[in-house]
């Protein structure tokens, strides 16, 4: 039986305490919160499990096996390297660290004890995602040429964080997931309209080695809620529409190719069915807490282990720095050796 800690029962914590509530390989043994309120939250929804105001309290716990941290990106680095000292798990929320270097310093800890190091990507454990990812694997849509993604909402306006790593942190760890390629470059435009605030709209460009191209719009201040996805691929093309309440994946086959002869450029179109394949609908974070145990039960690394994570905060640190360069591309590859 895996003990869990929880740090943090805010926003995101009690999503994290009830997927991990009821399963018969993990209990919930602990939840950590400086605020009252929260704690009285806690203690109504999950009675079993002990309460403490100090989170270095419930990390040192020698009761506690694993650390599932839920907490603002700035104390993710602090709360799981003290977590991964003493030798437990840690489940990370999103972005694992504030810096890439902090991000490989988690790494080598996590390396160095022995212990699962996971990062909270919860999209990637979707039903959608996990299809979108076979069908890719399949050959069935060919090359991947692009990865468009307009992810915009009113609010929710977070204090720590611009949009770029609340919301554009979703599509890169997709990307990661879904791309057989390596980005080489970020462009990143953004812009801030609320005083105190940080930016809260943002569009990015991804160039990938093998000439992929990912374009994304990320935004605070839109009248609805967007959340749609248009991958690109030489034989057939995905539309991912995550508010749809069914068929949220559409597979179209059709496209446009391209055929010269001595004479002239000639451009063929081919618009065939739509498929929309059944997807999962076991909650994803369901999903991913059982990955969490499974891997530190059998001593093997996550599909969003630290290396993945590491890859996401690499895509925010360039975006930020062109962000800084009003647009102007940023080298992946030349910030990794700058870092």
């Amino acid at each position: 039986m895996i003990r869990l800690g929880l740090a943090g029962y805010g926003y995101w914590g009690p999503n994290l305490a009830r997927a991990v509530s009821g399963m018969k390989d993990a209990r919930l043994e602990m939840i950590a919160d400086m605020s009252p309120k929260a704690l009285e939250r806690a203690s109504l929804a999950h009675p079993g499990a002990r309460l403490t105001a100090s989170i270095s309290q419930m990390i040192a716990d020698p009761d506690i096996d694993a650390v599932m941290i839920a907490t603002p990106v700035s104390t993710h680095f602090d709360m799981s390297m003290d977590a991964l000292r003493r030798g437990k798990h840690v489940l990370v929320e999103k972005p694992m660290a504030d810096t890439p270097d902090r991000a490989r310093t988690m790494i080598a800890e996590a390396a160095r004890r022995k212990v699962v190091l996971m990062v909270d990507h919860t999209f990637v454990y979707t039903g959608a995602v996990q299809t979108i990812a076979r069908v890719i694997e399949s050959g069935e849509i060919g090359d991947v040429y692009y990865y468009d993604s307009t992810r915009v909402n009113l609010g929710l306006f977070q204090r720590d964080v611009n949009v770029i790593w609340d919301l554009a942190v979703h599509d890169f760890a997709i990307m990661e997931r879904l791309m057989k390629s390596t980005p080489v470059a970020i462009s990143a435009s953004a812009a801030g309209f609320l005083q105190g605030r940080p930016e809260n709209m943002a569009h990015l460009s991804v160039y990938y080695e093998n000439g992929a191209m990912a374009h994304l719009n990320v935004n605070w201040l839109a009248p609805v809620k967007i959340r749609q996805t248009l991958i690109g691929g030489s034989r057939k093309m995905i539309i991912y529409d995550d508010m749809q309440t069914s068929e949220k994946v559409k597979i179209y086959d059709c496209g446009a190719d391209a055929s010269v002869d001595a004479y002239q450029q000639m451009i063929s179109y081919r618009s065939g069915d739509m498929r929309a394949p059944a997807l999962s609908t076991k909650e994803a974070l369901v999903t991913e807490a059982e990955e969490f145990i499974r891997c530190i039960q059998a001593g093997i690394a996550p599909l969003t282990d630290g290396a993945s994570g590491l890859r996401v905060v690499e895509m925010l640190a360039a975006a930020s720095r062109s962000c800084g360069m009003r647009g102007f591309p940023v080298d992946l590859v030349t910030l990794k050796e700058a870092s």
